[in-house]
């Protein structure tokens, strides 16, 4: 396997993903924004953020599973998150629970970070996910 998943002792746990991965080889895959858009580009989840980030990460694994990738070849994630708040983070965990078995997701995540933003793509959109992948 070309990615390594690790939290070294004395960093902030628990968090629900690892704080370093390590990888080698010589294929990188850069998975852009996705959004909650099905196949024809018609908004899925309208106002429901674990809607909106289950649907970005199946979105996710298509674009990664196009370049012979999955989520265990993942080194990275990157979450925009509009409007983000504190208490929002239940939702957005919930997102995730809800694929984590779907789209076999490592348990803890790979390094991520979840950044808020004032507006996405539409206005309708909640939540973008980026992936970045190493194949040997």
């Amino acid at each position: 396997m070309a990615v390594q998943l690790l939290t070294p002792e004395g960093m902030f746990t628990p968090v629900p993903y690892h704080h370093v991965s390590i990888s080698t080889g010589t294929r990188h895959v850069h998975v852009a924004g996705q959004i909650a858009r099905d196949a024809d580009g018609n908004p899925v989840a309208t106002g429901d953020l674990a809607g909106q980030l289950a649907h970005a990460l199946r979105n996710t694994a298509r674009g990664l599973a196009g370049a012979g990738a999955t989520f265990a070849d993942v080194v990275r994630l990157r979450f925009f998150v509009t409007n983000w708040t504190p208490d929002k983070y239940d939702d957005f965990v919930a997102g995730i629970e809800r694929v984590t078995e779907e789209l076999d997701l490592p348990q803890p995540l790979p390094p991520l970070s979840a950044i808020g933003v004032d507006c996405l793509f539409e206005p309708d959109v909640l939540v973008e996910v980026e992936a970045f992948a190493i194949l040997d």
